[in-house]
């Protein structure tokens, strides 16, 4: 696939997306890089412009200049992120209550703290993404699962089998306690982060090296 071709899908993915508004987003590709910039309405925007983008077949990387306006001034500066940012995970019944600490600097939001589960940490993330006034996410959300780690190659094989959006043949899986290392050829950025959100699902998961290439 040619990259003006990549270049034109990823546009017309971008288009398709009704949480994305296209109008201001830029697109170049190269060699399966996809570089997105313009600008946006909210951090939330951002990200799901990010993963429309790595959803296109022949699409390897994404390089997100992609800039957040937002269109009302945040009055209550990174104060008032946080304090929102707190209500909100309070308010999700599978983020642990009181295990999670937030940092705001500039808009920009740091989550800290323990879990047991990848699912746990990713609606962490997710509930602060949306907040009015952030700019980024860093989620630094550690897993200390409660149960120990048994047969996880096992799991995460027969969970890469089920997965018809997977070349499960092409992964190699090895595994070392929770530590969990991924290895093969995968065709799509999308296919790759795919493989990797079904290995952090695996019970007693504490870590995921991904020395995954592309075929």
């Amino acid at each position: 696939m040619t990259d003006q071709i990549v270049k034109k899908i990823v546009l017309e993915e971008l288009g398709w997306e009704p949480s994305v508004n296209s109008a201001h987003i830029g697109v170049t590709a190269r060699d399966g890089i996809v570089t997105l910039t313009g600008h946006v309405g909210s951090y939330a925007e951002k990200w799901a412009a990010e993963q429309s983008a790595g959803c296109v077949s022949g699409v390897k990387a994404i390089v997100d200049e992609i800039e957040v306006r937002y269109s009302t001034p945040v009055e209550e500066g990174d104060e008032g992120i946080a304090k929102r940012a707190l209500q909100v995970l309070s308010w999700d019944f599978v983020v642990p209550k009181d295990q999670i600490t937030v940092k705001v600097d500039k808009g920009w939001v740091t989550l800290n703290g323990n879990v047991d589960w990848y699912y746990q940490k990713h609606n962490a993330e997710a509930d602060v993404r949306r907040l009015h006034g952030v700019m980024g996410v860093t989620n630094m959300i550690a897993l200390k699962p409660g149960v120990q780690p048994s047969d996880v190659k096992t799991k995460i094989k027969d969970a890469l089998e089920r997965n018809a959006q997977i070349e499960s043949n092409d992964i190699k899986v090895t595994t070392e306690g929770g530590k969990v290392t991924l290895k093969g050829k995968v065709n799509t950025y999308y296919e790759r982060n795919l493989v990797e959100r079904t290995a952090w699902s695996a019970p007693g998961v504490t870590a995921v090296d991904d020395q995954m290439t592309f075929a």
